[in-house]
Formats: structure tokens, sequence, C-alpha cells
């Protein structure tokens, strides 16, 4: 019985699990090997429309992804996306007029300073929105898995993840030290359409074996975020926060 307990505990040692798992993980070479002559992409949580509260969340079949009301994640890194189109979308795959994957400069028509933008004041759109509009990028990592996922939230979310923020910085902790547990819940905008949210809460602490190991990533995934290009899913779905939000594609940052 001794034995068998022992033999165990080597297969323990040897076959990490969990967050544990990137000690034999190494992100940057993974990308630079695997993906020579491709584009690196990362798969996509998406919120839904409408009122209902599930996630859509990916799966290992692409046509088969699975709902879930709650999943639970570390915030490896975060970073502001801003994304404004003259005319109001009709179904085509158009890049946006201007956009910024930083949140501060934009590229394009007009480009220039963000929060000096006239596009940037509310009611230049519909529901008195702002025409340019703002979302959050969150790049996530689940317990179990290696590759980070990516969460584009929407503007009527974005007051939720600046109050979780705070709360766990006034408790001394960072997005990426601690898991994070995502939910839905109902709301209703100013005009009266109802749309979901984000909430977060701290479902724990990252262990003294874990965090260094995410904090790696997390530095990893920060270096790489600035050349992950607009997707449609950046600015879906179209009613979430009750504005007439617009799906743009393709547009890379160029100096």
């Amino acid at each position: 019985m001794a034995r068998k307990a022992k033999e165990t505990q080597e297969i323990a040692t040897i076959q990490p699990t969990g967050y544990l798992a990137l000690r034999d993980f190494d992100f940057s070479s993974v990308i630079s090997e695997e993906m020579e002559g491709l584009n690196a992409f990362f798969e996509r949580i998406k919120m839904p429309s409408g009122d209902t509260t599930l996630f859509q969340i990916p799966s290992e079949n692409p046509e088969e992804p699975e709902f879930e009301k709650e999943f639970s994640a570390v915030i490896l890194y975060h970073h502001p996306i801003r994304a404004y189109f003259k005319e109001k979308y009709t179904g085509a795959s158009n890049p946006p007029d201007c956009g910024s994957l930083d949140g501060a400069t934009g590229y394009g028509n007009p480009g220039g300073d963000c929060k000096s933008c006239a596009f940037n004041e509310f009611g230049t759109w519909e529901n008195d929105a702002k025409a340019c509009k703002e979302r959050q990028r969150l790049y996530l990592l689940r317990e179990g898995e290696l590759f980070p996922i990516m969460l584009s939230l929407p503007t009527g979310s974005l007051k939720e993840l600046a109050r979780y923020l705070m709360r766990l910085l006034s408790k001394g902790n960072k997005s990426y030290g601690v898991v994070t547990r995502f939910a839905l819940v109902k709301a209703t905008n100013k005009g009266g359409i109802a749309y979901v949210k984000a909430a977060f809460k701290m479902e724990r602490k990252l262990t003294s074996e874990e965090l260094p190991l995410i904090a790696k990533l997390s530095e990893q995934i920060k270096m790489l975020s600035g050349k992950i290009g607009f997707e449609d899913v950046d600015m879906e779905p179209a009613v979430l926060s009750g504005e007439s939000q617009i799906p743009p594609t393709g547009l890379q940052q160029t100096a």
C-alpha cells in the first residue's frame, strides 16, 4: 500500500496539473516554433446578445462550442481598444475607419489622440452614445489549460470590471494574482433596452508556486497583445449595452 502511494506521488510530481503545468510550458517558444509562417490567434469567449446569460466558450470541436453560465480563469493581461465607423453598420465585413489597440492613439481617419477626439464624446452616436466604441480585451487562462483565450468586454461591462479591479487593488491583489469567477447578469439601459453585463468575483488567490508561473506568462502575453488586430467579435453583439455597435475587422496598427 505504501509503495503504491509513493508511485502515485511520483506520477503527480512528473505530471503537474492545473496552473502548475506551466512549469514545462514556454508560451513564446511554442509560438515561435509551431506557428512559424502562420498567423497566431486566440480562441474567443463570446458574450451573448439580448438578455441570454450564457457565455459561448470554445471547445475541441469548433462547430460545437460550449455554453456556460459561469467560468473561472486568471486574467493574465487586459487593455482597452477603440473603434470608430463613419457609417452605420450594414452587414459588410469592413475594418473601422479609425481604431486603437491601446485605447490612447487612433490609427485611420481621424486618428490621433483618443481622449481629445470629438467622437469620444457622448451624444455623437445613437442613444446619446459615443461614436467611438470602447471595449476591454482580457487574456484569460483557465485552470488545466496552457494556451490563453480572449474575452472582449463591451462598453456595458467596463464599469463592473473597473469596480472589481479596484476591489482587488484595495486588498493588495493584482488581476493576474487571483482566480476570477466570471458570470453574467441582466440589466436595462436608459432607453429600456435589456442586455447582459459581466460580473466578477475573486475565487481564490494563486499559490506561491502558481504565481511566478502566471506572472511569466502574463509578461509574454503583454508583449504579444499589440500585434493582435481587430476581429468581428471585438464589437459584438450589436445591442449589448443598448448602443448601436459595429463589428470591425482587419485593422492593424501601423506607424
